[in-house]
């Protein structure tokens, strides 16, 4: 299973709406391999769907968002005039150094002293 987040572009004045994921779920057919959608209206520089794929390669399953993204914004009257700008599976490097306290948190993570020595 594959985490792919679709970033979007609003029509003037919309937000995301927290249906929009169970929306997604009811439309998507089972070539599409969409497992679950996680709605973040609020992510910066814009909104995100976060769609959990069943794919053969993390390719494929960003091919299927954008897909899938794009005939949900061209049929489903509540997402029409939404547009896709990416559909990328996320980096989640900096969370991870983040939560290990890493300084600045770039660079690659490296184990640490075993705390049990």
């Amino acid at each position: 299973m594959y985490l792919v987040h679709a970033r979007l572009r609003a029509p003037a004045g919309a937000e995301l709406h927290a249906s929009a994921g169970s929306l997604l779920r009811a439309f998507a057919m089972p070539a599409d391999g969409l497992e679950h959608v996680a709605v973040h209206p609020r992510a910066e520089p814009d909104p995100v769907l976060g769609l959990y794929l069943l794919s053969p390669s993390l390719e494929e399953a960003e091919a299927c968002a954008a897909r899938l993204c794009r005939r949900a914004f061209d049929t489903l009257p509540r997402l029409a005039g939404w547009q896709l700008l990416s559909a990328r599976a996320p980096m989640v490097t900096p969370f991870y150094e983040h939560l290990l306290g890493l300084p600045g948190g770039g660079g690659p993570i490296r184990p640490g002293p075993d705390p049990s020595t």
